[in-house]
């Protein structure tokens, strides 16, 4: 699992170590961290460092001095090394330690930028470190032009490596917001601690792969600020069936979902929950709908029954719903059972506060803002893409229920304050029917949670729903392998991910 902290945090803990001399070792450490990681990446572009180009990135202070002191060791593997200084005070032993190995600088001006660009374009790697922890705001100036030029060639293919030391410039440490400009990254390379602004928003767009070296901050870091599950955490949270398990006892889940209007949303929630591995499906809805899946899936049990009438572990209800009075009363019905409840799309329409963590909304940002909106925040799409971890975790909050965000990097926020995000998804999987997929893995997973209540930790069901996320958006980057992603085929790939995990647990404790 990886733990992130702000950039507030990662400060405070470095603080004990600078006030006892320590500096320099944290910026040797780092810097190796930085210049081993570049060194990897940059060989397995082109095959060697010697030969190669490298521009470094330098401003003021420590982050400049990281980035130098990495390139200087590159230089002596033999690459040529151009120190771009976007500040007047850059940090001045690593600047001299980069001279002594031969290292070119200049000093990015207005007048310069547009030739700076076109070199910097022309570089095997780039170092970005303008910027750290404790910058505020996009970039500005000859800076902005500079990260737009290698943006714009990012786009068309044409990049160089970009490298971001700590984080990405221009990407606030504590939520991963962009005010503007940053400078996007292949490989961020961060230090001490993630950062939860490289899990979040547009900061998690911009990171790409997510190396953190350890400095020696752990024993000063306290409680993370977010969380992200990786696939060996999965195992653990997937059930394996015992020789005692009967059908009930391994997870019953009922679905509320589809309309005559919206069909398919039933058929695709249904089939990712059976994929995951449900003892039993019950099907709620339309008898239309009801036809329709027992047709694809013969083993669910359909009917018109109202909510109170069925016995199950727990619900989802609400996508393609639409206007079907019937689904959203069921919806509503769901969510005040007591039951853990999966409540997604149209069903968000009708959540109001008083709600518990076991009850789970599924919101993109645009559903997201009408529940704020109607629960009287002022909020818009653009400014919960924008910082989506002061939204989420205010939605939770505000409604008592776990919060599954959906977007880029997907977070799920409980209401006592954790927080988890999971990046696993391919872009292919933003389509209709994506969703739907989404609740019906989610609810197969809180209808088979077998983990005593007494056991059950504050953000126990956030962490249930970061595991549906991940496990979501690897099917459907197995897929995307094949081309364009269709939801409706993803349950052989769902199967076969569980399978895998649940054959690693089997293994783990037999």
């Amino acid at each position: 699992m990886i733990r992130a902290y702000t950039g507030t945090a990662v400060r405070r803990a470095e603080a004990p170590l600078l006030a006892a001399g320590r500096g320099g070792e944290l910026m040797r450490r780092a810097a190796y961290g930085l210049y081993a990681a570049t060194a990897a990446s940059l060989a397995a572009r082109r095959g060697r460092i010697y030969g190669s180009s490298v521009t470094v990135l330098a401003g003021s202070g420590n982050n400049g001095g990281d980035a130098l002191y990495a390139a200087a060791r590159l230089a002596r593997r033999g690459a040529a090394a151009t120190a771009v200084l976007t500040s007047a005070a850059a940090h001045p032993e690593a600047l001299a330690a980069f001279r002594a190995q031969g290292g070119k600088t200049l000093a990015l001006t207005g007048s310069n930028a547009a030739a700076v660009s076109g070199a910097a374009l022309a570089a095997d790697a780039v170092l970005d470190g303008v910027l750290g922890t404790g910058g505020s705001g996009g970039l500005r100036g000859p800076v902005r032009i500079l990260a737009e030029a290698l943006n714009a060639a990012r786009l068309q293919g044409k990049a160089p490596l970009v490298v971001a030391c700590d984080l990405p410039s221009g990407v606030d440490a504590d939520s991963g917001r962009v005010e503007g400009t940053c400078l996007q990254a292949d490989l961020t390379v961060t230090f001490g601690a993630v950062k939860t602004g490289l899990l979040a928003g547009p900061g998690a767009a911009a990171a790409g792969e997510i190396h953190c070296i350890d400095i020696g901050l752990g024993p000063y870091l306290g409680t993370p600020d977010a969380y992200r599950l990786q696939a060996e955490d999965l195992a653990g949270l997937l059930p394996v069936p015992t020789p005692a398990d009967q059908k009930y006892s391994r997870g019953v889940l009922g679905v509320a979902a589809g309309s005559e209007t919206y069909p398919g949303a039933a058929l695709m929630a249904a089939g990712a929950a059976l994929a995951t591995g449900v003892g039993m499906l019950r099907y709620l809805g339309p008898a239309a709908v009801a036809r329709l899946i027992n047709l694809a899936h013969p083993e669910a049990v359909c009917s018109t029954d109202a909510v109170a009438d069925i016995h199950v572990q727990a619900w989802v209800a609400g996508p393609g719903a639409g206007k079907d009075e019937d689904q959203r009363r069921r919806a509503r019905d769901a969510m005040a059972s007591g039951l853990p409840a999966v409540i997604d799309a149209d069903a968000i329409g009708v959540v109001a506060p008083g709600l518990h963590p076991a009850v789970i909304l599924t919101p993109h940002a645009g559903e997201l803002t009408a529940l704020l909106r109607s629960l009287g925040e002022d909020a818009d799409r653009a400014e919960i893409e924008a910082d989506p971890v002061r939204y989420a975790r205010l939605a939770a909050a505000r409604t008592g229920a776990t919060v599954l965000l959906k977007g880029w990097a997907t977070l799920a926020a409980a209401p006592t304050g954790e927080l988890y995000s999971q990046a696993e998804a391919t872009p292919w999987l933003a389509t209709a029917g994506s969703g739907d997929t989404l609740s019906g893995i989610l609810g197969a997973l809180l209808a088979t949670d077998r983990t005593p209540e007494t056991e059950r930790e504050p953000g126990h069901y956030a962490r249930l729903a970061a595991a549906a996320a991940h496990l979501h958006g690897r099917a459907g980057a197995l897929a995307a392998a094949d081309g364009p992603v269709q939801p409706s085929l993803l349950e052989p790939r769902i199967r076969a991910i569980v399978a895998n995990l649940t054959k690693q647990s089997h293994r783990k404790f037999k």
